[in-house]
């Protein structure tokens, strides 16, 4: 379907915005502010929401999509919402000139689809809950595991990045984005099999988990391989896993935007599912087999939902690590203590305070107090990032509150 003049306009209007924005000086201050933070001497703690429910968020036809052309709807849609976080929850986000086009890659799958059973209870919002169906009962079902073939097709990423420029050349710089990959293996598994299913069989099967790991292991280095060799990984971040990315550490010496290679970005990776095993059993089927991903990037963010606090101590063998995920259920002490100085405290405030019946801001306020106190007599780096937000109950003031008071208390 061809771009009409109706959804070019639309999309270069919305474009002139995003670059009058772009163009304030703020943005590269706010750069700076996560370059410092990043590079572990902060200026300031910083605050980024990401994971939004933005089937509750229109307010005034602020993100009512208007193009026709579905690769048009998609750039609409990303730019509607950039104007629209940063009107009303910007916290430290930044806004840069360019409009970002996914090349088109194919083969990057591992040849197993998801089934599952679905439970929806709001249908315009896409959080969800699953019963995933066991798929890999049996060594013969590994072999459903397959080793991808990424590639890309170049002539479907000539045509965006064709269309892309007829449309914003002038307004907005078009970039090109290739993969950015991350290491979640057991979340996959998870996918595969179902989480009752991982749990009693690392208990009961280990040989055949450490198998089942071995397989999935494989597969995912050998299509950073193939992403490396062919061209197609991203070329830099500005975010990784809902946090500001940017820092003078990357890219490392010898970089090629043509191809660039692992050591050059971010990388981040978590098994949330192991939030209900032992510490050992975590380094044994996790830590073991991560380092081989993570020691080729050139940094990490580790973690997401698992409370991490009473595992630093492997969590520490991560090469490369930069970031630490401190999720609303870990020992806030425990965790402070054990990164101290050397890493970012990446703190993940509870979302459940945008969910209750009443809104309570001090209550927001005062978690973020709390925290920061404990960070502060431990030297800790420190950011706050909101993520995973299900609902505010079709109250989307309640957000941009949380970012006044998030703001506030950080001192931005």
């Amino acid at each position: 379907m061809p771009v009409s003049k109706k959804d070019k306009y639309i999309l270069r209007e919305l474009a002139r915005e995003v670059a009058e924005i772009a163009a304030l000086p703020i943005q590269q201050e706010t750069i700076s502010l996560w370059k410092a933070l990043n590079g572990l001497e902060p200026k300031r703690p910083m605050v980024m929401i990401d994971q939004v429910c933005w089937n509750e968020m229109n307010v005034n036809d602020e993100l009512t999509i208007l193009a026709q052309n579905e690769f048009c709807q998609d750039i609409e849609r990303n730019l509607r919402r950039t104007l629209y976080a940063w009107n009303h929850m910007r916290a430290d986000m930044v806004v840069e000139p360019v409009v970002t086009v996914l090349k088109a890659i194919n083969g990057t799958g591992f040849g197993i689809e998801i089934e599952e059973e679905r439970a929806i209870t709001d249908s315009s919002n896409d959080i969800m809950s699953h019963l995933y169906i066991d798929q890999l009962k049996t060594d013969e079902d590994l072999k459903k595991i397959q080793i991808p073939d990424a590639r890309l097709d170049e002539s479907e990423t000539a045509r965006r990045e064709s269309i892309a420029h007829e449309i914003f050349d002038g307004i907005l710089d078009v970039e090109m984005q290739g993969m950015a990959t991350m290491f979640n293996a057991w979340d996959w598994i998870v996918q595969w099999r179902g989480a009752e299913n991982v749990l009693l069989d690392l208990a009961d099967r280990p040989d055949f988990m450490h198998r089942l790991m071995s397989r999935v292991t494989e597969a995912a280095l050998t299509l950073l391989d193939q992403a490396e060799a062919r061209g197609l990984l991203a070329q830099r971040l500005s975010r990784i896993h809902c946090t500001g990315a940017y820092t003078d550490e990357l890219p490392a010496p010898g970089f090629d935007p043509q191809k660039p290679r692992a050591k050059d970005v971010w990388t981040c990776g978590m098994a949330q599912i192991f939030s209900s095993v032992s510490p050992a059993i975590h380094k044994e089927f996790e830590i073991d087999y991560a380092v081989k991903w993570y020691s080729r990037f050139g940094l990490v963010y580790y973690g997401c939902c698992e409370p991490l606090h009473s595992r630093l101590d492997i969590v520490k063998k991560v090469p490369n690590l930069r970031k630490i995920s401190m999720s609303p259920w870990v020992d806030v002490e425990k965790g402070a203590e054990g990164i101290g100085r050397s890493f970012v405290f990446s703190r993940k405030p509870s979302p459940s305070f945008l969910t209750f019946d009443t809104w309570d801001p001090q209550a927001v306020e005062k978690d973020m107090r709390d925290v920061l106190e404990v960070c502060s007599r431990h030297g800790c780096p420190v950011e706050f990032i909101l993520k995973d937000i299900s609902t505010v109950r079709y109250q989307p003031r309640r957000l941009w509150e949380w970012a006044d008071v998030a703001m506030k208390v950080v001192g931005g």
